[in-house]
């Protein structure tokens, strides 16, 4: 799971540089098949039953289509806004919208709960210099697409549980890469594949951290654990991405670390451990 978490940190700085090269629904298909791809080895391996009824697969289209949203707003975000930026913004604020949902489910919060989630709020505010500025960067089309990422990614993850109690990890996984291959691959454009771009060894380079490392490692490993430890403590481990996602974007792509996303990081940071402290 750390080296999970390392490779969604940097994938912040590498979706910035392949966005030169592609448009959005390219990216997320080529992501996702090779996603899948890249798993056909594992299902050969582990041989697992395809005992596939109607409410795993509802499921699976369901998180297949949160997850094509997702990545064009990953996308969007990373190439209209700060790639840090977003990094810590959504990696901060998904764990506490991921408690949030699992605590009305089961009905169970308390108020020193929604005291610790306030923390965690007033960071993510404080990420979008929303007190300086006031609510105006939220409504800008970067700051809306890191909303959109952290409010859909904290849905599937809990979705994602539920989808996994009685099917194999691995084949869920892979047919929910295979079904947004497919639903992405309706958007895209075939003109912009040419020899040049394959040939382009930036573009290579950072489309593999993209894909292979944060896709098929990272976010496999990811969901893989959410069934084992729950949706909770999973998200806990991407408390380690934001540092690693404004660290990367400072040294690569020059961004700037003001003080607020520190001080809006730390305070989330804190949320995140004070709320699975208690829980």
């Amino acid at each position: 799971m750390s080296l999970a978490m390392f490779s969604w940190g940097i994938a912040w700085t590498n979706a910035k540089i392949v966005n030169q090269f592609l448009n959005y629904y390219n990216l997320t298909f080529l992501r996702f098949f090779i996603g899948f791809i890249t798993l056909i080895p594992f299902l050969v391996i582990k041989k697992p039953k395809l005992n596939l009824d109607i409410k795993i697969l509802i499921n699976i289209i369901i998180v297949s289509i949160l997850f094509f949203f997702y990545n064009i707003c990953f996308f969007m975000g990373t190439d209209y806004g700060d790639a840090g930026k977003g990094g810590v913004f959504v990696t901060t604020t998904n764990p506490l919208i991921t408690f949030i949902l699992v605590s009305l489910i089961s009905k169970k919060i308390t108020m020193n709960q929604i005291f610790n989630i306030s923390l965690g709020v007033v960071g993510g505010l404080l990420i979008m210099d929303v007190f300086k500025m006031g609510f105006d960067p939220i409504l800008s089309s970067e700051n809306r697409y890191f909303i959109l990422c952290s409010v859909i990614w904290g849905v599937m993850t809990v979705i994602m549980k539920y989808g996994q109690n009685k099917f194999d990890s691995i084949l869920y996984i892979a047919l929910c890469y295979l079904f947004t291959s497919i639903i992405s691959f309706m958007y895209v454009d075939l003109s912009e594949f040419n020899t040049a771009i394959f040939s382009n060894s930036t573009f290579l380079v950072n489309f593999f951290f993209v894909s292979a490392g944060a896709m098929s490692f990272g976010t496999s490993i990811y969901i893989y654990s959410i069934p084992i430890i729950g949706p909770v403590k999973a998200s806990v481990f991407i408390f380690m991405v934001p540092f690693i996602a404004i660290s990367f974007a400072s040294i690569f792509l020059g961004e700037v670390i003001t003080y607020n996303i520190i001080v809006g990081g730390v305070l989330s940071l804190l949320s995140i451990y004070l709320v699975n402290k208690n829980n």
